[in-house]
């Protein structure tokens, strides 16, 4: 089904940002995962993803300690940076739609949030789609991020895509379980909350670099996560009382724009201390441009910030 099928608002145009270190991004990005990479199948998905990822992995920073390891039977990783400023813990879960992306793909990332954060970070890798459905993912997460509420720790969650649809989530279910008081805040960047096909941005950015509309309704189809499970889709929640301190990052240039937007309105009405930060030249999945681009290294910064004060 096209998208003029599935979005009935919004002008379909072929949009572009201007700033030119994004442009480059965009470029680079074609030449490893094509716009067109759903098409294809999931071991092929896999391998141009890896391979994209390995052209914006950096070394970490000095005196970083990380290390592998498995809690609950998922596997992990640890981020340390030798300056600790806080004993409370980031929980990392990563994009990729659910399908590409690991501990490895985000590596550079999470070591950079960790450094500047001055925290232990430990990032997620649950298992993919479609070998294993909804709720395999959730459950993943979940067990890890209980191992250490069940211990009295303090988290931040933090997600980015896909990984920004489990963090909502987690803070849901901890909210439920009696662990919300634990969580001191949620960050997601670009985060995919199951928002409305016929919003404005599904329309407008449906053929948007690193990210179309089609792409969306793939990775829905492929995870096959029901619209109204509060731990899938946030804005599917009736009472949003409770939850944590949120940070919401979004770009300008991405058909899931319109998810933030009103996740943010709807914990504003909420009563929840909310953040909204929209990026006016960025696109989806720009964290890997935060060396290249200005806008993204800003975005970075800010997005930082944000978790350093939760903390």
């Amino acid at each position: 089904m096209s998208n003029s099928d599935q979005v009935s608002s919004g002008v379909m145009y072929d949009p572009m940002p201007e700033e030119e270190g994004i442009r480059s991004f965009i470029a680079k990005c074609d030449g490893f995962f094509p716009p067109d990479a759903v098409a294809a199948g999931i071991d092929q998905q896999r391998k141009w993803y890896d391979a994209l990822c390995a052209q914006f992995s950096f070394p970490h920073p000095a005196g970083m300690q990380g290390h592998d390891d498995a809690i609950a039977g998922v596997p992990v990783r640890h981020y340390r940076p030798a300056e600790m400023k806080s004993t409370n813990k980031i929980v990392y879960m990563h994009g990729g739609g659910f399908v590409v992306g690991s501990r490895d793909s985000h590596d550079s990332i999470c070591a950079e949030i960790a450094q500047v954060a001055g925290a232990e970070l430990i990032a997620i890798d649950y298992r993919l789609a479609p070998e294993h459905v909804w709720p395999a993912q959730h459950d993943d997460c979940f067990n890890v991020a209980q191992s250490f509420l069940s211990d009295g720790h303090k988290l931040v969650l933090v997600g980015d895509s896909a990984g920004g649809m489990l963090a909502a989530g987690l803070a849901v279910r901890a909210r439920e379980e009696g662990f919300g008081d634990q969580i001191l805040g949620q960050v997601l960047i670009y985060p995919a909350l199951g928002g409305d096909l016929n919003w404005p941005s599904y329309g407008q950015m449906a053929n948007a670099p690193g990210l179309s509309t089609d792409d969306v309704i793939y990775y829905r189809d492929v995870l096959k996560a029901p619209m109204d499970d509060p731990f899938a889709h946030a804005l599917s929640v009736d009472d949003l009382r409770g939850l944590p301190p949120t940070y919401i990052t979004t770009a300008y240039f991405d058909p899931l724009r319109d998810d933030g937007r009103e996740f943010t309105a709807q914990l504003a009405r909420a009563g929840i201390d909310v953040q909204y930060r929209e990026e006016p030249q960025m696109i989806h999945g720009w964290l890997r441009a935060r060396h290249m681009s200005p806008g993204a290294k800003t975005a970075f910064g800010h997005l930082c910030k944000a978790i350093s004060d939760m903390l």
